[in-house]
C-alpha cells in the first residue's frame, strides 16, 4: 500500500477509515463497506490518527 499504514495487514489503509468516520459514516456502514474490519479495527484506526497528529505541530486552520 505504498508505505501507508494499514489495518491489521488488511491492505486497508487507516486514512480510509478516519476519513469514512469523518464524513459521518457510522461504524455499522463502515463495517457494511469492510466486511473483514472488526469495530476494534475501526477504534484503532482513530487512535492512530490521534497519536500521529499528537506527534506533530501543525497550524491551525480556521473552518468557518
Amino acid at each position: 500500500m505504498g508505505g501507508q499504514p494499514c489495518l491489521r495487514g488488511l491492505r486497508i489503509p487507516v486514512a480510509t477509515v478516519v476519513g469514512m468516520v469523518a464524513d459521518g459514516m457510522t461504524y455499522e456502514e463502515i463495517l457494511g463497506a469492510y466486511p473483514d474490519l472488526e469495530l476494534t479495527d475501526i477504534q484503532e484506526a482513530l487512535r492512530f490518527a490521534a497519536e500521529a497528529v499528537r506527534e506533530r505541530e501543525l497550524p491551525l486552520v480556521n473552518i468557518a
